[in-house]
């Protein structure tokens, strides 16, 4: 969900997660997507530390590909304690073609409260996402793709919804970004400077339906409204299953989204990959 730079042939584009997710979706829209996000606070493991690893086909930050439409492996962990304050840290490859200079590497750091009164939950929190040594150049000066965001989220049962907003320049979204690095795919003409992001809001609509005491069905919606970046909002959405399978969590998702293909791109030595293209997303999950 995360997304600026330059690529390696000369390509630019605009990677939104850099939202989930970035997360990092923060949802159990898949298991991959679920895993972007500081969701094992709730663990039903009475342990007050878990961890968890995972294996997908794709990593998918609010339906954007953040790992140039290859694989990932994804794994973190997480204190929970008994008054409902938790924290944590979750850690995915990135594509190097999305996060130029880089280590590889998605950092997430995580805390919050979260809290059930009978079928009610809610959930409140900030999170920050860290690219050790990415950053673009566009020319008119270097910025970061790090990006802080505090989220509140609200659970019914099986339904659930959270809120996202930024509180710096989405993923490193400003003037030296837009004036020179985001380009329209076909035009090369940059989407031009207006400031900064701060003030990026991201929606998560999530319903995960218990079928079996194993087997559960997932289904998303996601709306992203970019601040002073209109051409940059899109919607997306997901539907998939998960399947315990002896401690043992596998997935599968279509993920799909709404993203203008001019401004959501990324470009590398297999060519230029829309990164929000739909794509079924599979996924292996294990927690101890």
């Amino acid at each position: 969900m995360a997304q600026e730079m330059l690529i390696g042939d000369g390509t630019h584009y605009f990677n939104p997660k850099g939202d989930s997710r970035m997360r990092k979706s923060i949802l159990p829209l898949s298991v991959a997507a679920a895993l972007a996000a500081p969701m094992l606070a709730a663990a039903a493991d009475p342990s007050p530390v878990t961890g968890n690893m995972t294996i997908a086909s794709d990593y998918r930050f609010r339906g954007i590909s953040q790992t140039y439409d290859g694989p990932a492996i994804q794994g973190g962990i997480d204190y929970a304690h008994s008054s409902g304050i938790y924290l944590g840290n979750w850690n995915s490859n990135v594509a190097s073609q999305q996060f130029p200079v880089g280590s590889g590497i998605e950092m997430d750091f995580y805390a919050g409260w979260k809290k059930s009164f009978g079928d009610i939950g809610i959930d409140v929190g900030a999170i920050y996402y860290y690219y050790p040594n990415a950053e673009f150049d566009g020319g008119a000066g270097s910025a970061k793709f790090d990006n802080l965001e505090v989220y509140f989220g609200a659970s019914w049962k099986w339904i659930s919804a959270k809120f996202y907003y930024a509180l710096s320049d989405y993923f490193g979204l400003a003037n030296e970004q837009a004036g020179s690095w985001i380009t329209h795919k076909d035009t090369g003409a940059p989407i031009g400077g207006r400031g900064g992001s701060d003030g990026t809001w991201y929606l998560d609509l999530t319903a995960t339906v218990p079928v079996t005491k194993e087997l559960s069905i997932v289904a998303h919606y996601g709306m992203l409204e970019v601040e002073k970046y209109s051409e940059l909002d899109y919607k997306d959405w997901k539907l998939g299953v998960t399947y315990d399978l002896n401690g043992w969590i596998l997935g599968a998702a279509y993920v799909d989204t709404d993203a203008a293909k001019e401004w959501y791109y990324a470009g590398g030595s297999k060519g230029i990959k829309e990164t929000g293209k739909s794509t079924v997303v599979l996924s292996v999950m294990k927690t101890f």
